[in-house]
């Protein structure tokens, strides 16, 4: 079992950048493959990004490749997400997610493949 918790969110900018983290207890992070997926008011909870447990396979939302990037510190047990050139449709609470992966290159894209959640932190960008 993981329990994650979600930090780096705040108000900013159209154009700007933040950095998410989420750090996870437990000494079998290196175990889980990881997603960010986001929910803003109204709308449904959507994928994001997400990275493999090693490292090599990475899969993005279309309209934030190119402007977010997800990585993982297994030493650290914490995966980031690098948001840059943020837009006001980008406002939402951002999740990151964990899956117990038994292949090396599994990544989950769907909100019922992740068993553990964190509680989330707001992102607003402001236009």
């Amino acid at each position: 079992q993981v329990q994650l918790v979600e930090s780096g969110g705040g108000l900013v900018q159209a154009g700007g950048s933040l950095r998410l983290a989420c750090a996870a207890s437990g000494r079998t992070f290196s175990s889980y493959a990881l997603g960010w997926f986001r929910q803003a008011p109204g709308k449904e909870r959507e994928f994001v990004a997400a990275i493999s447990k090693g490292g090599d396979n990475i899969y993005y939302l279309d309209s934030v490749k190119g402007r977010f990037t997800i990585s993982r510190d297994n030493a650290k047990n914490t995966v980031y997400l690098q948001m840059n050139s943020l837009k006001p449709e980008d406002t939402a609470v951002y999740y990151c997610a964990a899956h117990a992966a038994e292949e090396r290159d599994y990544v989950g894209v769907l909100s019922p493949q992740y068993a553990y959640w964190g509680q989330g932190t707001q992102v607003t960008v402001s236009s």
